[in-house]
């Protein structure tokens, strides 16, 4: 009895301090940018609204159009494809928004088929070299970043960190949650390569 209260005592202080771990890892990696010139910014993709991006994705979409502006990419690959009460993708929502900026559409490659980010990811890898495009600035909130580099790292692809940081979220609340979703998903990352 009393060996199989250690065991769950020491069960339970590992998984704390994996959990804590991961949580450091993923808050830490958030403050890294690595902005620097590259072939094409890819957006990770997000919800919408009908026809608008969500707040988050809007940012996203942001930051890549200043990224095109300022010369450091010169295409930018939107990712996402149709959510379940959605008409348009992810991925057409935000060239939509975009080309209204003034970004032109030959700047602009679709990966309109995706749901999850390893598949943001494949499938714009897939895009982008029949484009002949090799290096990538990832586009995405801080605390996505994280489990979106490690698993561009795992599709062998030259990226770097391109974190937007201009997300307002509506409250603490809304942005620990977005925090504590990710430690969560990279904690199953790290533990099931999902």
């Amino acid at each position: 009895m009393q060996t199989c209260k250690r065991i769950g005592c020491l069960i339970t202080v590992i998984c704390l301090l994996f959990m804590g771990g991961t949580a450091v890892s993923v808050y830490t990696y958030a403050q890294k940018d690595e902005t620097k010139p590259a072939d094409a910014a890819i957006v990770l993709g997000a919800a919408v609204f009908g026809n608008r991006p969500s707040p988050v994705l809007r940012e996203r979409i942001n930051h890549s159009i200043t990224l095109y502006e300022q010369g450091i990419v010169s295409t930018i690959i939107f990712t996402g494809g149709v959510g379940s009460n959605d008409t348009l993708s992810e991925a057409q929502v935000s060239a939509n928004y975009a080309m209204a900026q003034g970004i032109p559409a030959d700047a602009i490659l679709l990966e309109n088929q995706s749901t999850t980010t390893r598949e943001n990811l494949l499938f714009a890898q897939e895009l982008a070299e029949v484009h002949n495009l090799h290096t990538f600035l990832i586009v995405s909130t801080p605390f996505h970043m994280k489990r979106a580099m490690s698993l561009a790292n795992d599709l062998g692809m030259t990226a770097f960190t391109s974190p937007t940081h201009t997300t307002q979220w509506i409250n603490r609340l809304t942005k620990s949650r977005a925090y504590l979703r990710e430690v969560v998903a990279y904690a199953l990352y790290l533990l099931f390569d999902i």
